[in-house]
């Protein structure tokens, strides 16, 4: 499977439940593609508002929202104040119905979200009416932290997604003509074809076999024999060099196997390490939202 699909299995995963399925899934795949492992022990676990929005783009949800941006935007730089009063009223309808739907499926998938979380998933929501690239950030699946936008100015969407690669339409300048690969089908076949045609070849005539003499025949049936008790030698030799050559790399084998497993071990702890700051990392974040919140309570 590719990277991005991966991802937007694991980011489907309940937080409480996602470290271990990263883990699993990193393990599995290390057995036949050590390059996609790597990427997935990588994979930061998502906030958990981000995590609100993928399942919300899973369901396919999130179309509503992103396809009102361009009225928005439009109405906007008309400065037609009825349309503008209008769109507010349908994105607002829009953005309640979407935060409540995300609430569910959180409930429903065993984690229940804070009214803080709610908040960052309503300005997510928000920001990709509000950016196009964000509209295409949050419709792929691969998001892992909340957005925010200020109007209707870019949307900052760095490192916001799981693998940026797998959506260009999230980052301006993305919309570059493919490169062109070319193809040689049939440089061969015009080559063969240019060469001039061979003349049917016409077998010779045997010559007729000459007298056999008996004591050559056994002349040469005794070089023979010599030859293959000469080759069994070295054939046994080269038997004996062979299994000791696999009793060594045996051993290695065994070696390398040990070092795996020690490795192996120490990824584990360092996983280990990494989700706990990744939790704290959540905690901190909700801690954070709360207090802009309350900051902003204040200065109304």
């Amino acid at each position: 499977m590719e990277f991005a699909d991966v991802a937007r299995e694991l980011l489907l995963v309940a937080p409480q439940d996602f470290v271990a399925e990263r883990t699993a899934r990193q393990r599995a795949a290390r057995k036949d593609d050590r390059d996609l492992a790597a990427a997935i022990g990588k994979l930061r676990k998502p906030a958990p508002a981000a995590w609100v929005i993928d399942l919300l783009a899973h369901d396919g949800a999130m179309d509503e929202a992103v396809d009102l941006g361009p009225a928005l935007r439009k109405a906007q730089a008309d400065a037609d104040p009825d349309e503008i009063r209008r769109l507010r009223r349908q994105r607002s309808g829009v953005v309640d119905a979407l935060a409540q739907a995300g609430a569910d499926l959180a409930s429903d998938a065993g984690h229940p979200v804070t009214p803080a979380v709610l908040e960052q998933v309503r300005a997510t929501i928000e920001a990709a009416m509000a950016d196009p690239h964000a509209g295409a950030a949050v419709r792929s699946g691969l998001l892992v932290t909340a957005l925010e936008s200020v109007g209707f100015d870019e949307v900052d969407l760095d490192g916001a997604l799981a693998d940026p690669d797998a959506v260009p339409d999230a980052w301006s300048g993305s919309d570059a003509p493919p490169i062109p690969i070319s193809q040689a089908r049939g440089a061969r076949k015009a080559s063969r074809a240019s060469r001039p045609a061979q003349r049917d070849h016409v077998e010779p005539k045997p010559e007729p076999e000459p007298e056999r003499d008996p004591a050559a025949g056994r002349r040469a049936a005794r070089q023979a024999e010599t030859v293959a008790r000469t080759e069994s030698r070295e054939a046994d030799a080269a038997l004996d060099t062979a299994e000791a050559d696999l009793t060594a790399a045996e051993d290695r084998k065994a070696d390398v196997q040990r070092e795996l497993e020690r490795a192996e071990a120490e990824i584990s702890r360092l996983e280990g390490l990494r989700d706990e700051a990744e939790t704290a990392s959540d905690r901190a974040r909700e801690v954070l939202a709360a207090a802009q919140r309350h900051r902003r309570e204040l200065g109304r």
